[in-house]
């Protein structure tokens, strides 16, 4: 294994004292690139390091397994930055299945996209001409998406529920399909679906191969869980983390940045936040006009989460359980994403067990098969986000000693948050030997972020 950036190596001219508050990947990251050049102190409220790099150890019938409940899987597509910092370190990787199934079971209907035999495991959808409607809306979905993509012919203020809408496509498309997949993927609920930006949305579907049947990335998790990369991304400053240490307030001056917490005041030359947009702002004892209102429009959703062995919030019939499994019955278009990760095939557990990660459907699990309930929290994208997160020079090092950094500057996952620190690192004077300018700006997927 290899680190580049050594903490015991002689800082060069320039070296500044930077504060990073939060270890989630994108204050992990933050710290790695900055070690580089600087000292880097890392703040954590919580007693562990990781944020949604949540694996949790389970020892059932004698057995050990290490299951992740938040952040999963990557690909070899749309994670470019992620997969170097991997390859810097010395992380192993595994193949994996990403497939995805919808299912109401009050209406016993159920199908699973990833291969024909799962499309129709319910016999009767091959002679359902409602299904066959379904589909065919799918592939043309996927058409016309391509085309407005390549044509440049949609502007960037349509919602995705106008954009659906206006082209006409079916109920059935829309609440057994598209919507339930975008909110499975964002942690939303179907209402928040229909104000994403359309364009936004497109681009996001076209990067991952899902308009296409086809063309789609390898997805990989990371052997031992995703906490595996942990230990090596914070070893350059591993004797400068202060952990169940929450940051109670920020105040800048000409000084430098004062940090107040369970230490006391101490001073930096620099801060980076690595929080989510909300607890940022709130940490900012004089924030200023411009840092309220790009904040406050990049806001977060809290999203529950259990871990358990409850087999009934898959799919009636195990042909088309699924890697990511949403369930439809009786929620509204405000209720949040109800979907249940099928672990076993996720992190390919040899178990005799099935483990499952379910969001937003506690009440529907039989307690006696919890393992761990968590909360995380996710953010929530909008067309008014999107014109803040265009504003990130406005507020981010702009002569205050202060950098943002966080998924939510891009699509909110582990890719982004790794884009994100590396952008306030080379601000900061920090550019990564075989600088990762050169890899194509793409959008990321993942599961719970």
């Amino acid at each position: 294994m290899t680190v580049s950036f050594s903490p015991v190596s002689p800082r060069p001219e320039g070296a500044q004292r930077i504060a990073v508050v939060g270890s989630g990947i994108s204050g992990m990251a933050a710290a790695w690139y900055l070690s580089q050049r600087h000292t880097v102190t890392l703040f954590e409220a919580a007693d562990r390091l990781g944020g949604h790099t949540a694996t949790v150890d389970v020892a059932l019938d004698g057995r050990h397994h290490a299951i992740d409940t938040g952040f999963i899987v990557f690909n070899d597509r749309t994670y470019p930055h992620f997969q170097r910092l991997l390859t810097e370190i010395g992380i192993a990787s595994q193949p994996t299945e990403m497939s995805f199934s919808v299912h109401e079971t009050l209406l016993d209907f159920e199908y699973n996209g990833h291969t024909l035999g799962s499309l129709f495991a319910q016999r009767s959808n091959l002679l359902s001409p409602r299904f066959y409607r379904l589909l065919a809306d799918i592939l043309s979905f996927n058409r016309r998406a391509l085309y407005e993509l390549e044509s440049g012919s949609l502007g960037g203020d349509m919602s995705l529920g106008d954009y659906l809408d206006q082209a006409g496509y079916g109920r059935d498309f829309q609440r057994r399909y598209l919507l339930p997949m975008g909110a499975a993927i964002w942690s939303a609920s179907v209402r928040d679906m229909r104000t994403f930006p359309a364009l936004f949305f497109l681009r996001f579907f076209h990067h991952h191969g899902l308009l296409s049947v086809n063309d789609r990335p390898q997805w990989y998790t990371l052997v031992g869980g995703s906490r595996a990369y942990i230990p090596a991304l914070t070893a350059p400053y591993a004797e400068r983390i202060r952990l169940a240490t929450p940051v109670r307030g920020i105040h800048r001056g000409p000084e430098g940045v004062f940090i107040d917490s369970r230490a006391g005041r101490e001073r930096f030359d620099q801060v980076v936040l690595a929080c989510h947009a909300d607890q940022a702002l709130a940490l900012l004892v004089d924030a200023t006009p411009d840092e309220r209102a790009i904040l406050a429009a990049l806001p977060y959703a809290d999203n529950d989460v259990v871990l358990h062995t409850d087999t009934r919030l898959l799919p009636r019939r195990r042909r088309t359980w699924a890697s990511w499994n949403y369930r439809l019955d009786g929620r509204g278009d405000a209720a949040r994403a109800a979907v249940t990760y099928n672990m076993n095939i996720l992190q390919r557990l040899d178990a005799e067990q099935t483990f499952c990660v379910t969001l937003n459907d506690s009440a529907a699990i039989d307690p006696s098969k919890v393992l761990g309930r968590f909360q995380y929290s996710h953010p929530q994208f909008s067309l008014a986000g999107q014109a803040a997160q265009a504003r990130h020079a406005d507020i981010s090092g702009a002569g205050l000693r202060t950098h943002f950094c966080g998924a939510y500057w891009r699509n909110g996952f582990h890719e982004d948050g790794v884009w994100s620190a590396l952008r306030v690192a080379r601000a900061l004077g920090c550019d990564e030997h075989q600088s990762h300018a050169d890899i194509p700006h793409t959008p990321a997927l993942e599961t719970l972020s």
